[in-house]
């Protein structure tokens, strides 16, 4: 039992330090009929979904069958290393930072021992890590936060893009040009093997929920109509994929709802955030990121200004710098602590070098554009 336990708290880490500062919170604030106004349905149901169907497209074997065609196409170690790189910050895109890591993490460490280019697979999952959390902030559906913050301030398509579209320029560049010199010019061709897309017929399915919930995002359906679609055609289709879903996800988010909302009501809280908003939003939606992680930093930080431009940028830029800062980034360092040939200390080390680079690169970047 206790080590069930011991399993449970160091796997979800941050769901049980948030079920306790909701807990604290509840103290300082009794349980009322305002608690439920601080739950937010929509994200709740669109996370809910988004799961499930991003689950589907990896059962079917989506994102492993798109790898394969394109590094059957790379020539030489520069492109390989692009290519490497890219991956997972365009499919962030779409199916979250944290699913990205998940497929191409494995992935990427058998390529480069097949290719004997083990030794560069710690600048490889650092830079795919940095990617994917960059290549998130493109789109609303991109990563939580986005998607949080997007329903929270009602923003439009066009305000939501001109603030996040020119950072991903800037990162796209960085991340081209420090990917170039990753793998030796010269490398065996590695032996791919012949893989054809499972399940077509799925697949198109998975395709139109995504699209439902794609017009849920830009509020053309109605939240509640596609939760019903997706969840009934899936249960129908795939049942398994709603057994898998991030349960401990959906209610971190509950209960960073409770505690901001807790907060927003508590006077010396609420006025020591709003000096340091008012001070820099930007600022402090970074370094809040640094210590608690972007997500539930776009969560609490909500509560307190209407400078959502700021707020946006702030978590998302803020999702580089230390290893908790994305929980996408745990990920790759789970993954590769499995690896016969890991060494933690380096990673770290030349994880923190980079993520402190390209925060201070983006940074500079939203401060001239």
């Amino acid at each position: 039992m206790l080590e069930r336990l011991r399993d449970f708290l160091k796997k979800e880490t941050v769901l049980c330090v948030a079920a306790l500062c909701a807990v604290v919170t509840m103290f300082l604030v009794p349980p009322d009929s305002a608690y439920i106004a601080y739950i937010d349905l929509r994200v709740l149901c669109l996370l809910m979904s988004l799961m499930a169907v991003v689950s589907g497209f990896q059962d079917c074997g989506a994102f492993r069958w798109l790898a394969l065609q394109l590094l059957r196409r790379s020539s030489g170690g520069r492109v390989l290393g692009v290519v490497l790189v890219l991956l997972p910050f365009f499919s962030s895109m779409l199916v979250t930072n944290d699913v990205a890591l998940l497929t191409f993490v494995p992935f990427t460490l058998l390529l480069l021992e097949r290719i004997g280019c083990a030794s560069a697979a710690i600048p490889v999952l650092v830079l795919q890590t940095v990617a994917a959390n960059l290549g998130s902030m493109a789109t609303p559906v991109g990563n939580p936060q986005n998607l949080y913050l997007y329903a929270a301030y009602g923003l439009t398509s066009g305000q939501f893009f001109s603030a996040v579209l020119p950072l991903t320029a800037v990162s796209l560049l960085c991340l081209t040009a420090a990917s170039l010199p990753l793998l030796p010019r010269a490398l065996p061709r590695p032996e791919l093997e012949r893989e054809t897309l499972q399940q077509p017929r799925k697949l198109a399915v998975y395709t139109v929920l995504f699209v439902l919930c794609l017009l849920t995002v830009f509020r053309v359906l109605h939240y509640g109509v596609m939760t019903v679609l997706v969840l009934a055609v899936i249960a129908l289709m795939e049942p398994k994929l709603l057994r898998e879903l991030d349960i401990a996800l959906l209610a971190t988010f509950v209960c960073f709802f409770i505690v901001s909302g807790n907060l927003g009501r508590m006077d010396v809280v609420r006025e020591f955030l709003q000096t340091l908003l008012e001070r820099s939003t930007l600022l402090t939606a970074v370094a809040t990121s640094q210590v608690i992680s972007n997500v539930p930093a776009a969560v609490l930080l909500s509560a307190f200004t209407e400078q959502w431009r700021e707020l946006l940028e702030g978590v998302n830029i803020g999702g580089l710098g230390t290893p908790v800062a994305s929980l996408a980034s745990l990920i790759t360092l789970k993954l590769y602590l499995r690896w016969p040939g890991a060494r933690a200390g380096k990673f770290l080390a030349v994880f923190t070098v980079v993520n402190v680079i390209g925060l201070l690169i983006l940074l500079g970047a939203t401060v001239i554009l």
